[in-house]
């Protein structure tokens, strides 16, 4: 997710003050941040007193409640367009230290089931450290008890108070097991198909030592999509049980015979991503938009196709990284960009500027901003940037990009309000609108 390399950032320091002087016109027009929510509870500068605001999502309800999630593990909700201090608690985990280890870790993000409005269902994504009782409960299939997990619970919103969550109505849909203390992922969202998405990293370390990137038996380095509306099973004699979940009956990995801990995984929707950090669903057509972040030289942006492999870890955001089957193809990102400027004619658009950390953001389809509309908006963690590209589905290209704001402040996340307005959660515990400049 969001690992600041102090020293790589301390060398961009002078590039990125070169970069501010040396901009030049750009195809796209340039945007500007404008604070919201002031008086949130959360919003107290140095990563806030609730922690790093990582996720934000606005209740399908019509009710204009924004609901914030705090990596530490809180959720505020608060009405859109006050100043934040008639936050409500929602809902508090962090007696669960989610976040323990560290920087990671944590309660990553909330979504709310297509019926909200009547059944009150929502499902959160968090990080937990296994107990040794932990460990002889969960199933890991690998031949080593793996220290961490991450879990996907299904709860109500509360039947007396509609800004209080139901902790009492817990289900745990799903738990992964995880080997180490980074590359969680962190999203969950449900698609225009109903189905819940999850996005999960490699695993962690580095370099992929298990190679999960590339293998379909385990569910780290996917894209995953089930159905929280039914059931399905797994396994076979002894080792049948019912999951928490149904699997969507044109995953990829449907038809495969269970055969044991080898066979392929049936959540699966597609796979070979580093660490998915922030997608979404293009609201006029679909498409979904994934910022995978790199390790070494490269980041990327992808659109996720379902059975889509994206080559990690033979390949880093499209670019080769370690030896694969041969004649082995891979999904090109949409675009890329690297963390040194001498890699920069390498890349797919070499006048893009240099990063360390992507962010994926959302395709503008607000009313504010006209000059936004079509725009899908990403940023870097680590530098600040804010970019902007066209994309021609038809066509399958890029018609234009570029840089749309230079700010230096560390981007956690995007998000997205019901009526398509954009915003940026910052490490240091603001929300800003993002508006066209005029």
């Amino acid at each position: 997710m969001l690992s600041t390399n102090s020293l790589l950032k301390s060398a961009f320091a002078g590039f990125f003050s070169l970069v501010l002087f040396s901009a030049v016109a750009q195809p796209l027009p340039s945007v500007a941040l404008k604070p919201v929510f002031p008086n949130l509870p959360g919003n107290q500068g140095n990563e806030g007193q609730y922690g790093r605001p990582v996720w934000m999502s606005e209740a399908p309800d019509g009710s204009g409640r924004m609901f914030i999630v705090y990596q530490k593990g809180t959720i505020w909700v608060v009405k859109k367009g006050s100043d934040g201090s008639d936050a409500k608690l929602f809902l508090d985990f962090s007696a669960r230290e989610p976040m323990k280890p560290g920087n990671e870790d944590g309660l990553m993000s909330i979504a709310f089931h297509p019926g909200f409005v009547t059944n009150g269902l929502f499902y959160v994504y968090y990080n937990q450290v296994n107990t040794p009782q932990d460990m002889k409960r969960i199933e890991y299939g690998y031949p080593i008890a793996f220290p961490f997990r991450s879990v996907v619970s299904e709860m109500k919103v509360s039947a007396t108070d509609p800004n209080q969550a139901d902790t009492s109505t817990e289900r745990v849909v799903l738990e992964v097991p995880q080997p180490f203390y980074n590359h969680k992922g962190g999203e969950l969202c449900f698609g225009p198909d109903g189905y819940l998405y999850l996005g999960l990293g490699d695993g962690g370390l580095g370099d992929d030592p298990f190679g999960n990137g590339q293998s379909t038996a385990t569910l780290l380095a996917k894209m995953l999509r089930i159905d929280v509306n039914t059931r399905a099973t797994t396994g076979r004699g002894k080792r049948k049980h019912e999951l928490q979940y149904g699997i969507p009956q044109d995953n990829p990995f449907v038809n495969e015979i269970d055969y044991g801990p080898q066979a392929a995984r049936k959540e699966i929707y597609a796979w070979g991503l580093r660490n998915p950090w922030r997608y979404s669903f293009d609201s006029a057509t679909g498409a979904l938009w994934c910022g995978d972040v790199g390790q070494d030289l490269w980041e990327a942006v992808y659109i996720i196709q379902k059975g889509g492999d994206y080559g990690w870890s033979v390949n880093e955001a499209g670019h080769h990284f370690k030896p694969g089957p041969p004649g082995a193809q891979y999904i090109k990102p949409i675009i890329d960009y690297t963390h040194k400027p001498n890699l920069q004619s390498q890349a797919l658009f070499p006048d893009h500027s240099i990063g360390l950390c992507v962010i994926g953001g959302y395709v503008y389809h607000g009313k504010q901003f006209p000059s936004l509309d079509n725009i899908y908006i990403y940023g870097d963690y680590n530098l600040g940037t804010i970019w902007g590209l066209r994309y021609d589905y038809a066509s399958q290209k890029v018609t234009a990009e570029g840089t749309m704001l230079l700010q230096p402040k560390n981007i956690n996340s995007f998000a997205e309000d019901a009526d398509g307005e954009l915003y940026a959660l910052m490490e240091d515990g603001t929300i800003d609108l993002i508006t066209a400049q005029q």
